[in-house]
């Protein structure tokens, strides 16, 4: 972080640096934990377990902490999923919505609709393995794993449809 920051919004310099164009700020946020020993229903169906509930409004207010600025947070429709992004709005005072492209086996060709359907400069995605970490290893090249409640920010050319990995970090990073 070159400016001592984890993450400039878009209307300030970019951390790279003079001459860095930049497309979209692009958040990855995996869901909470959901873990539900003895579950029997559907795991489309799986909610946060309450660890999870506790965690993501950790990793909230670190990302508030570090001043994460998403113009709009985009979820998928698993309530696992959901329950994650409306905690993430609550805490950066961003609108939240659901999306079917964020279903589990998103992936590039699903990446590239959602580019197109929401122009925000800077935008968070809420969702699941292992779809997260293929898409963001396919854009930047990194060789990454997203945990649980961890996040990522990727710097996306929409042109080129390549991305620089700015920072990734695990939820035991962010408690507070």
């Amino acid at each position: 972080m070159a400016n001592g920051t984890a993450h400039a919004p878009p209307e300030v310099a970019h951390p790279l640096g003079t001459g860095h164009k930049i497309d979209m700020y692009l958040y990855f946020l995996r869901h909470g934990e959901a873990d539900w020993p003895n579950w029997k229903k559907s795991d489309d169906e799986r909610p946060l377990t309450k660890r999870g509930k506790k965690e993501m409004h950790e990793v909230a207010k670190f990302l508030a902490r570090i001043k994460a600025r998403p113009a709009l947070i985009v979820t998928s429709l698993l309530p696992r999923a959901w329950q994650t992004a409306e905690i993430a709005a609550e805490h950066l005072k961003v609108k939240c919505q659901t999306d079917k492209l964020l279903a589990p086996g998103f992936g590039l060709n699903h990446l590239k609709r959602l580019f197109e359907k929401y122009p925000e400069k800077s935008l968070m995605v809420v969702g699941h393995e292992p779809s997260f970490t293929e898409t963001i290893s396919a854009l930047t090249g990194a060789t990454l794993k997203l945990s649980k409640a961890g996040v990522a920010l990727v710097d996306v050319d929409l042109a080129s449809r390549n991305g620089k990995l700015l920072w990734l970090f695990p939820p035991k990073i962010m408690k507070t």
